[in-house]
């Protein structure tokens, strides 16, 4: 029988600590879809009903059969993605490294090829989060014109996010408690009269995540500063002008019956780095990184979509 492919890989286990450990402060996705790992490759996502907030009728007469109910149940297929790269520590770069006590170049050329990696991952879970086809017609609201936060007279930041946290308790019975605003919404947010009417007896000038949290009564805003650049070198923002509204309770995909909104499901043990090798022609070390995942929506009810915030 011939070697399976984790069985060939000879894995690095001081590196892919650093892999595994390594976050980057300006990716948010992780919020909304918590990693759980998983054992294989591909299988049923594991969706989230509304049985935890079902009134059944649990009286039971002397003879009668005991009545059942089952929470959560297996959905679509989800495929994990194999993502890899390579980095590239050129000896010249190493040896130069080695003259500087502290340094740990072969660390931190993971950690760099680990970054890209995740800003991909990060640029998947905003496309699933916005995307608005995902959204019954009750969970998603495009604005335009005077709605938009950019419009300081007619626009009502507040309004529109207290409807979307009710949107979301008509469906799941939590009201949303996390909110990923793209940069440039929180960029008008600060501005807007009536969020610096609201703080002006916090003592602050400018609304932060923290304040915005508090004023929209959620445990936690956070801003998706992430860029990323086409092609051509132009940059965009990863979230867009977009905020998603989401319940989401960061466990683990065992506690079944909880309406949260998504997981990234990642191969257990990954990323990982393989050992190292020596390339000759470009007198480098390479570090190969791979990592397994796919971001998925467990429970779409869960999610409230605010498309074009600002113009």
């Amino acid at each position: 029988m011939g070697m399976s492919n984790s069985q060939a890989r000879v894995i690095d286990p001081v590196l892919t600590s650093a892999a595994q450990g390594y976050t980057n402060s300006e990716f948010v996705g992780g919020v909304l879809f918590p990693k759980v790992p998983v054992s294989q490759r591909g299988g049923k996502i594991l969706s989230f009903g509304k049985e935890d907030f079902m009134l059944y009728a649990t009286g039971r007469s002397p003879g009668q059969n005991t009545k059942r109910v089952s929470f959560g149940y297996l959905g679509s297929n989800y495929t994990l993605e194999s993502h890899s790269l390579e980095g590239q520590l050129p000896v010249e770069t190493l040896q130069e490294g080695l003259a500087v006590p502290g340094i740990d170049l072969s660390s931190l050329t993971v950690n760099k090829t680990q970054n890209i990696i995740a800003l991909r991952l990060e640029k998947q879970q905003a496309d699933v989060a916005r995307n608005a086809a995902s959204y019954a017609a009750g969970n998603k609201i495009t604005l335009s014109g005077t709605s938009q936060f950019s419009d300081y007279t007619a626009s009502d930041p507040v309004g529109v996010i207290e409807a979307g946290k009710e949107a979301v308790r008509k469906k799941v019975g939590k009201r949303a408690n996390t909110a990923i605003i793209g940069a440039a919404v929180f960029s008008a947010l600060k501005q807007h009269p009536k969020i610096v009417d609201r703080i002006k007896y916090t003592g602050r000038d400018v609304a932060t995540p923290e304040l915005l949290a508090s004023l929209f009564d959620l445990e936690r805003v956070l801003i998706g500063d992430a860029v990323y650049a086409d092609d051509a070198g132009a940059f965009s923002d990863v979230w867009g002008k977009d905020i998603v509204l989401a319940y989401t309770d960061i466990g683990t995909v065992a506690e079944q019956g909880k309406p949260s909104y998504g997981y990234t499901y990642q191969l257990g043990g990954y990323p990982v780095v393989e050992e190292p090798y020596f390339d000759r022609n470009s007198k480098s070390w390479i570090y190969p990184v791979t990592d397994e995942v796919a971001p998925v929506i467990a429970g779409v009810d869960a999610g409230y979509l605010i498309v074009n915030a600002v113009a």
